[in-house]
């Protein structure tokens, strides 16, 4: 019975842990870094493919 009571005053400590962490949020601060984080994949997949796509044509050029 006891183990009950530790594994229920865990679960508690978490859930009110969890909700001062996200009554502290700044939500304006997190959408800007959403967006950043976006336009900067954005960016970052561009430069991937671009690169992927030269050194495929590269690689073809060097087999014929």
């Amino acid at each position: 019975m006891k183990t009950n009571e530790v594994a229920s005053d865990s679960t508690s400590h978490t859930f009110l842990t969890g909700a001062i962490l996200f009554a502290n949020l700044d939500y304006s601060g997190l959408m800007d870094y959403a967006v950043k984080a976006i336009i900067g994949g954005a960016i970052w997949m561009t430069f991937k493919l671009t690169g992927d796509y030269f050194s495929n044509k590269m690689k073809n050029k060097k087999q014929n």
